[in-house]
């Protein structure tokens, strides 16, 4: 039990995450199952496409429940982990809504997990507030701080701390549960409410459990249908055909969708994974103008708006870059392009991982949108599978791998040691982001990829003697005792382990949450 942490994890408490398995564990072994299934089917070639069987959902008319009147504007959204002192300054930063994130930006060591539902309760109850042991300063709320989302994880990871019947429980029912349990009453107690991200999701039978969840959840504590909302991350490439379905699943709890987009890329290389045609380049060309990315990003707006839903944009991943005005200068540029690309799309609201790039998304944003949202923007054209499914062209370079492996060592390295979100080379990475580093250097292995302006294929022996020199560097870089204390040869040893195996792993956490 982490100290202090009694009353979080309460009989009562516990009671409910118990019905909650016992509930739906069963159709969520189904759902997983019928992943593996598609898996098989698209190794073999199959490729997905709007569903014949829904057909009547697409063309029918219908909408979502209106949202509450403190969702109608959500222009600038800011996203972290659940640590305290983040946690205090993303409510405090000046966006509309912090989404407190137990998945990616997230290691889920079970003191993290618990402490983090911990001070979202604090949170809630605008009681939180934390002194940093180093300084003495003291952080604590604003007046009006942002309006509180939480992200649990997805159906796919497991809470290996919880067993119920002898089995351990859902990461994504653990996460959910104890937020709802404790916090629910409190916040529509206060004119707000439960609100949710919900990730990962591939398809609107995923969205149909979470659906029933909600339902489960507010009849055990005698809650109104409706009081949860819950906004989608369409962040998987089989998801983006199933739009409507999905919002329609969720319909009196949706609070919209939202283009979740370095996953979104992650699960192109992963459902595409064996074909050579869908090699992709350099992760850092592969950027939302993009006419794959382009695509899902105008099929949400359209989706949403029709069916009068919010469509939020996706992260801006970088950071402010201290020291060195003309390149701090640069990414805040790549920063407005990015939200002038949304807020022409019709996008209502976009993402940022940092404090200091509120300001900037949100300036872009007041230029282009006069008012709360742009559910008004009804987008007309048509779209079909290959345009979603468009493979970008670009090169392979050495610049590129290096990143790559650079990113996916020191990132996994952060993770071991309890750490989800972690700055590096100017950008905030997750694990969304470590994904497509790791999966990327996969996939230019199984294909033989040739690196640009090279005559032979990468292999194995070049992508381990790269990596060593990353090893290297980092040990170089640490000194001695700073290099005991850390995890990077377990590291190296895990993430040479995925990017050379011969299948890919779904998810690189589910490896290495064995290690935490």
């Amino acid at each position: 039990m982490p100290a202090g942490c009694e009353a979080i994890l309460a009989p009562a408490a516990l009671e409910f995450l118990l019905a909650l398995e016992r509930q739906f564990r069963f159709r969520r072994a189904q759902l997983l199952a019928r992943r593996e299934a598609l898996k098989k089917k698209l190794d073999q070639g199959w490729r997905p496409g709007f569903l014949p069987e829904t057909r009547a959902v697409r063309e029918s008319a219908w909408t979502v429940a209106p949202a509450p009147a403190e969702l109608q504007d959500r222009r600038v959204e800011i996203t972290g982990p659940v640590e305290r002192k983040m946690v205090i300054n993303a409510l405090n930063s000046g966006a509309q809504v912090f989404m407190a994130d137990f998945e990616d930006a997230t290691s889920p060591t079970w003191e993290n997990l618990v402490r983090g539902q911990l001070n979202l309760f604090d949170a809630v109850r605008r009681k939180i507030e934390h002194v940093d042991a180093g300084t003495g300063k003291r952080y604590e709320l604003v007046e009006q701080p942002a309006v509180l989302f939480a992200r649990p994880r997805g159906w796919h990871l497991d809470e290996k701390h919880v067993r119920v019947d002898g089995r351990v429980m859902s990461g994504a029912l653990f996460d959910f549960g104890l937020y709802f349990f404790h916090n629910a009453r409190a916040l529509l107690g206060r004119g707000s409410g439960p609100y949710f991200y919900l990730p990962k999701l591939e398809n609107h039978q995923e969205a149909r459990l979470w659906n029933d969840v909600f339902e489960f959840a507010q009849e055990y504590l005698g809650l109104a249908s409706g009081s949860i909302r819950a906004t989608v991350l369409i962040e998987t490439v089989l998801a983006a055909f199933e739009m409507d379905e999905i919002l329609w699943e969720l319909r009196d709890h949706s609070a919209g969708l939202n283009c979740g987009r370095w996953d979104y890329i992650f699960s192109f290389i992963k459902k595409f994974r064996a074909d050579p045609a869908c090699l992709l380049p350099d992760r850092a060309t592969v950027g939302m103008d993009r006419p794959f990315l382009a695509a899902y990003s105008r099929l949400l707006v359209q989706t949403c708006h029709r069916r009068e839903a919010h469509a939020m944009g996706g992260m801006a991943a970088q950071i402010p870059i201290k020291n060195d005005p003309a390149r701090n200068e640069r990414a805040l540029a790549k920063v407005r392009a990015d939200k002038q690309r949304e807020v022409e799309n019709g996008h209502d609201g976009t993402w940022v991982a940092h404090p200091a790039l509120v300001p900037v998304a949100r300036e872009v944003f007041e230029a282009h949108m006069k008012g709360p949202n742009q559910l008004h923007v009804k987008r007309a054209e048509k779209f079909d599978a290959a345009q979603l499914l468009a493979v970008p062209k670009g090169d392979v370079t050495l610049a590129g791998l290096r990143q790559n492996l650079s990113v996916g060592l020191a990132y996994l390295e952060a993770w071991l040691r309890g750490q989800g979100c972690v700055p590096l080379h100017d950008l905030m990475e997750d694990a969304a982001t470590a994904e497509i580093s790791r999966a990327q250097v996969w996939q230019w292995l199984r294909h033989g990829a040739r690196l640009a302006d090279e005559k032979n294929p990468l292999d194995a022996a070049r992508v381990r003697a790269i990596l060593r020199e990353e090893l290297d560097a980092q040990r170089a870089s640490l000194g001695p005792e700073r290099w005991k204390q850390s995890r990077f040869e377990a590291a190296h040893q895990l993430f040479e382990g995925l990017i050379l195996a011969r299948e890919l792993e779904d998810f690189l956490t589910l490896p290495a949450y064995a290690q935490l």
